[in-house]
C-alpha cells in the first residue's frame, strides 16, 4: 500500500516505522527537511512534502490537533478521493476535551478536506505502544476502534491495523468519533493524572451483561 504521512514527529515513527517493515511503501512528508529525511531514514521509509504525502492512497495525518485543520486545509485538493486517517487528540491542559460541545476533531478534518475519506483510528495509545512489535499484552492483541463512513476507506484502515499486528474493532461512523476522543482524554486523564491502570475499569466481556 502506497502510505504517507504528514508529520515527522513520534507517531508518524511509530506507525510509519511499523508499516514500513510490513513492506508497505511509506513516505514520510514534513515541513522540516532535515528533520524528515532523518526520519525517513530511521524506519526505511522515504521523505517528501507535505503534498507528496498527500496524495498516495492512505494519509496519516501526524500533527498535533492544533495544526492539523489549517494542515489539512492546505492539502485539500491533494487529499480529494484519499483515505485519510486522523488520529490526533483535542485535549488541553486538565485533560479537558478541546471540543467539547461542538464537532469532533475527525469531523472538522473532514470538513476541512471535504472530499477526502476520514477516519479516527490510533489515538487511544501513546507513540511508544505502537513501536511494540506486536503490541500483545497479556497474550492479547491491542483493538483498535476505527470511526468513519466510507467502506473502502476502512478496510484499508482496517489493514494497517492487522500490519501492526493488533485487532480493529468498529466503533461507528465518523458522527461517533467524538465519542472515541472523549474516552483518549479520560483515560488520559487516568493514566497520566491519576497514575491508574485504566484497563482496569472495565470488566470481561463475558461480564459485560450483554
Amino acid at each position: 500500500m502506497r502510505i504517507g504521512i504528514i508529520g515527522a514527529g513520534a507517531m508518524a515513527e511509530g506507525l510509519g516505522g511499523q508499516w514500513a517493515r510490513a513492506g508497505h511503501d511509506v513516505l514520510v512528508g514534513g515541513r522540516d527537511e532535515g528533520r524528515t529525511t532523518a526520519l525517513a531514514a530511521r524506519i526505511g521509509a522515504r521523505a517528501g512534502r507535505p503534498g507528496e504525502a498527500a496524495r498516495r492512497d492512505v494519509v496519516l495525518a501526524a500533527v498535533p490537533y492544533a495544526a492539523a485543520v489549517p494542515v489539512v486545509s492546505a492539502l485539500a485538493g491533494d487529499l480529494a478521493g484519499r483515505t485519510l486517517v486522523d488520529c490526533t487528540n483535542p485535549v488541553g491542559p486538565g485533560f479537558r476535551l478541546l471540543t467539547a460541545g461542538g464537532p469532533s476533531a475527525a469531523e472538522r478534518i473532514a470538513a476541512a478536506a471535504p472530499g477526502a475519506h476520514v477516519v479516527k483510528a490510533f489515538n487511544l495509545c501513546h507513540e511508544s505502544v505502537w513501536r511494540l512489535t506486536p503490541p500483545v499484552f497479556d497474550g492479547r492483541p491491542l483493538a483498535v476502534p476505527l470511526c468513519g463512513d466510507e467502506g473502502a476507506a476502512l478496510e484499508s484502515v482496517r489493514r494497517l491495523v492487522r500490519d501492526l499486528g493488533c485487532e480493529p474493532v468498529h466503533g461507528g461512523g465518523l458522527d461517533r468519533a467524538a465519542l472515541l476522543e472523549a474516552t483518549a482524554a479520560f483515560l488520559i486523564g487516568l493514566w497520566v493524572g491519576e497514575g491508574a491502570d485504566a484497563q482496569a475499569i472495565a470488566p470481561p466481556l463475558r461480564y459485560a451483561g450483554i
